[in-house]
């Protein structure tokens, strides 16, 4: 068996990455982080939650890929809404290029049964940035490995506004307060969904997280923030259409998310998403 993967920051155990998780099939079987805590060991993401059991802390799912589920849970499909379909994929660990402690180089495939759609090259980095905070750096490359162009959807380009979700994804943990939700120029989770912007904020009990797309293709992607429902935040690489893959075409997105302790104002935040996004 192997030993399980950590990331560490100042000596400190701050993630966990799940390689290959025991799930039924429509949870979408995938690596996954869980537990990621703060330097002060606040845990800050969920797994497998009551109001939605296919949330996995923080990793890549996307409800649509060529019509199959690497999300898991429901599928919404046009003029029927959320539909339970036998179509859900599964991403494989293939195999470490690299494994420090603080940070990873992975090869995983995206298949459904035996036939695989896409190969991705995932890197995870862990840094510090201060006493109180430190940044996960996550970047992962999906490469059509099909003969045919593949394109990724979502519930919106399937018909159901708002939920363009689908890409990196961060599932906080629910509290007896909804977080707070900010970006660089706007306030609360209406006004930040659906934004393109540099960066966004979670700011719960005891600790906040800022998420921010770190290449100018990433910052192009809206964010999926949800707060009052649940805490959850993740970009969307399929919003207004369906995003179109040529055969052998490679997609690639980069977000580092500062995880801090306690709660950070807008100026803070700032500070910290130049440094980890410079680091």
């Amino acid at each position: 068996m192997n030993p399980p993967t950590v990331l560490r920051v100042a000596g400190r155990t701050v993630a966990r990455y799940v390689l290959r998780p025991e799930l039924a099939p429509d949870h979408s079987p995938r690596p996954y982080l869980h537990p990621v805590s703060t330097l002060a060991g606040v845990p800050v993401t969920e797994q497998l939650p009551e109001d939605h059991p296919h949330h996995l802390g923080a990793g890549v799912a996307v409800p649509d890929v060529a019509g199959f589920n690497f999300w898991g849970g429901r599928t919404f499909v046009r003029d029927q809404g959320p539909t339970a379909l036998d179509n859900h994929g599964v991403q494989r660990h293939e195999g470490f290029k690299l494994r420090d402690p603080d940070g990873f180089v992975e090869e995983l495939s995206w298949a459904v049964g035996e036939r695989v759609l896409l190969r991705e090259h995932r890197t995870i980095a862990a840094a510090p940035l201060t006493d109180g905070a430190w940044a996960l750096d996550f970047t992962f490359s999906l490469t059509n490995a099909t003969d045919e162009e593949l394109s990724f959807g979502s519930p919106a380009t399937n018909g159901r506004p708002g939920a363009a979700y689908g890409g990196f994804f961060w599932r906080a943990p629910l509290q007896s307060a909804a977080p707070g939700v900010f970006g660089a120029d706007a306030d609360g989770e209406q006004a930040v969904h659906g934004a393109r912007a540099d960066w966004v904020a979670l700011a719960g009990q005891g600790w906040t997280l800022v998420f921010a797309g770190a290449t100018e293709e990433t910052r192009r992607d809206p964010w999926f923030v949800r707060a009052a429902e649940y805490p959850g935040v993740g970009s969307s690489l399929a919003s207004d259409a369906r995003l179109s893959v040529p055969a052998g075409g490679t997609v690639v997105r980069r977000v580092v998310t500062v995880v801090a302790d306690g709660r950070l104002d807008r100026d803070a935040a700032a500070a910290l998403v130049r440094k980890a996004v410079a680091g």
